[in-house]
C-alpha cells in the first residue's frame, strides 16, 4: 500500500477530537501488534486502525447527508441513532479524503462496530483492537488483552458478548448484525 502514515495522522489530528485521535493511534498500534502475531499485512492493519473512526466526529446531520449522497442504506435503528452510521460514513471518508482503495481496509472500517459473519482477519484485528487498545477502559480487559494474542476468535466472541450485554443493560439500540455475528462465531466454536 502506498499510503503515507504521517500524512494520514496529520489530517486525522485536524478532523478528530484529541481523545478520539489518541484512541485511533492506540487502535493502530494494537492492530499492528495483532497483525504481527497473526502474520497479516502490517501496513493495512495500521491504516485501518488509524481510520476506523474517521467518520465518528461528524455531526449526525452530516452523517445522514453523506449517506444520502453516497446511496448508503440506512436501517431504522441507524435513522433513529445516526451516530451508529460512523462506520459506514467512515468508509466513504477513507475513500474520498484519505484515498484508500483497498477493499479489505474499507471493509474493516465498515464492520468495526458490528462485526459480520465470516469476518476477514483484518476485520477481526480491527474489531478486537478497537476494544482492547491501551486507552480503553472496558469490562474484562485483563482477560481480553492477553486472549487476543492467544485465540483471536474466542476474544472476538467475548467482546461481542460484552457488547451485547452492555447494550441490553443500558437499553440502547443494537444493529442486528452484531447479534448475527455473535451467533455465527458462537456456532463456529461448537
Amino acid at each position: 500500500m502506498k499510503y503515507e502514515t504521517h500524512t494520514i495522522k496529520k489530517k486525522l489530528k485536524k478532523d478528530l477530537k484529541m481523545y478520539r485521535y489518541n484512541h485511533s493511534i492506540g487502535v493502530s498500534y494494537t492492530a499492528i501488534c495483532l497483525a504481527m502475531k497473526y502474520e497479516y499485512d502490517l501496513k493495512k492493519a495500521e491504516i485501518a486502525g488509524l481510520l476506523h473512526d474517521c467518520g465518528k466526529d461528524l455531526s449526525n446531520n452530516k452523517k445522514l447527508k453523506l449517506c444520502a449522497k453516497n446511496n448508503i442504506d440506512i436501517n431504522t435503528i441507524e435513522m433513529n441513532w445516526p451516530d451508529l452510521l460512523h462506520a459506514k460514513v467512515g468508509t466513504v471518508i477513507a475513500q474520498t479524503k484519505y484515498k484508500v482503495e483497498d477493499k479489505e481496509v474499507l471493509d474493516a472500517i465498515q464492520y468495526h462496530t458490528t462485526g459480520r459473519p465470516g469476518m476477514t482477519l483484518l476485520d477481526k484485528i480491527i474489531y478486537v483492537a478497537d476494544y482492547i487498545e491501551p486507552n480503553r477502559i472496558q469490562k474484562d480487559l485483563e482477560e481480553l488483552r492477553p486472549l487476543a494474542f492467544i485465540d483471536l476468535d474466542l476474544c472476538l466472541i467475548k467482546i461481542l458478548k460484552n457488547t451485547i450485554d452492555y447494550l441490553e443493560e443500558k437499553k440502547r439500540p443494537m444493529d442486528s448484525l452484531t447479534k448475527e455475528t455473535y451467533d455465527f462465531y458462537l456456532d463456529k466454536l461448537k
